[in-house]
């Protein structure tokens, strides 16, 4: 839309490229392309006054002085998803068996319905994936769906949670670290601890005038830069 606007205005005023430029959030090298009939695409020029995005008074002021910065009228009108199956791009969509037998084998308790908004399609592929006749089931792997791209995580764990909840489940905590996090909680430990020995050690050392402490920044801690 920036693109056919441009054209627009390269075609029907005498406005900068700088102007056009600013005003459509594009490059001037672009607005040049686009005047030179060399850009990549040929444009149709959409009229800014008609969506009721400039003003002809505005136009008037920027022609009259190259300085001048056009104000927008009114901003675009936002695009809205309107309700159906989750668009996915069509390089992801071979992608969509995979993430759906991934949930499936996961989390057999997300529903049909909850595939289908999560991943956009349709419950009949799903169904075939799940009593495993769909035509490509020797092909299909389990993906995990937020890894390829057709949804985000934090949709994925809502939908895992509301299923649970439905089907009267206890969320499901993942223990698989918790005997590392324990042996890492002791190794600190034991490392805290022997510092605080060793510090009283060598402070011991020192009051006993054992040890020279004139280059140490704390007991048992030498500083390295002096020498």
């Amino acid at each position: 839309m920036p693109h056919a606007t441009a054209a627009w205005l390269v075609e029907n005023t005498s406005l900068s490229f700088e102007q056009i430029a600013e005003f459509c959030g594009l490059h001037i090298l672009e607005i040049q392309a686009i005047a030179d009939d060399t850009a990549a695409t040929k444009l149709t020029g959409r009229d800014p006054v008609r969506a009721n995005e400039l003003t002809h008074e505005e136009i008037e002021k920027g022609q009259k002085d190259p300085e001048y910065r056009l104000t927008m009228h009114k901003e675009p009108d936002p695009v809205r998803r309107t309700k159906g199956p989750r668009y996915t791009p069509v390089s992801k969509r071979q992608d969509k068996p995979d993430g759906i037998n991934w949930i499936i084998r996961n989390h057999p308790e997300v529903s049909d319905g909850q595939i289908s908004k999560l991943i956009g399609t349709t419950r009949t592929t799903i169904a075939s994936i799940r009593d495993r006749t769909h035509w490509n089931m020797a092909n299909i792997q389990p993906k995990d769906p937020v890894t390829l791209g057709l949804t985000s995580q934090r949709e994925l764990d809502a939908a895992v949670a509301k299923a649970q909840k439905a089907a009267g489940m206890e969320a499901r905590v993942d223990t698989r670290l918790d005997s590392d996090r324990s042996a890492l909680i002791e190794e600190l430990r034991a490392e805290r601890e022997q510092h605080a020995r060793d510090a009283e050690a060598a402070l011991a050392a020192a009051e006993a005038g054992e040890v020279d402490v004139s280059d140490e920044i704390v007991p048992g801690i030498k500083d390295p830069f002096k020498r």
